[in-house]
């Protein structure tokens, strides 16, 4: 990344705060979050979207658009750190992380689960083909228009952010905290 980006010791404001959770958990500042503080404001207003988004589809289901938005895209910053943050908050354990990062329609989702990964991923590779049957495919599984509109704004905003990262060329950290077998999985998608 030739971008130059805020030094956590200068930190200040909004930066500041971005950087403290990484530097609290994990003891440094990871490459993405350092690209995001180049534009603090840009970086609150999509964390307020996100925060407007999530009560209305639930912690997991945003975790699995998000997966399936960032596997569909080759975002293996997403992957990494959204694996990692589902485990963490415990909405998927390891083994069904596993399965579903190496073959969503092999890994024993449920339908509701499996549609929302399956639209996530058609709308990162094929937005432009999508029509009123791919939103009643989430619709005939039970959700909500409000949810059909929250699932397609996180889907969207993971395309914004990820797309964002691979195009200024962010490093990929290390995530502590994932087996060898976790990381090989949730970048799986990167290699088909």
């Amino acid at each position: 990344m030739i971008i130059t980006t805020p030094a956590p010791e200068s930190a200040e404001g909004h930066v500041a705060a971005m950087y403290a959770g990484d530097i609290e958990t994990d003891g440094f500042v990871y490459a993405h979050r350092r690209a995001m503080a180049v534009n603090p404001e840009a970086h609150a207003a999509f964390e307020d979207l996100i925060h407007a988004i999530v009560p209305s589809i639930g912690a997991r289901t945003y975790e699995l658009v998000t997966l399936a938005a960032a596997g569909a895209i080759g975002s293996a910053h997403c992957l990494l750190a959204h694996g990692r943050h589902a485990l963490r908050t415990g909405v998927i354990d390891e083994e069904e992380l596993v399965r579903l990062a190496r073959d969503p329609d092999d890994a024993g989702l449920s339908p509701a689960d499996l549609a929302v990964m399956h639209y996530a991923a058609r709308l990162s590779t094929d937005a432009g083909e999508m029509t009123d049957a791919d939103s009643q495919a989430l619709r005939d599984v039970g959700f909500t228009d409000r949810q059909i509109v929250d699932i397609t704004l996180a889907a969207a905003a993971r395309n914004y952010f990820s797309r964002a990262l691979l195009a200024l060329s962010v490093d990929v950290d290390d995530v502590p905290g994932l087996t060898g077998r976790v990381t090989d999985a949730l970048l799986s998608p990167l290699t088909r």
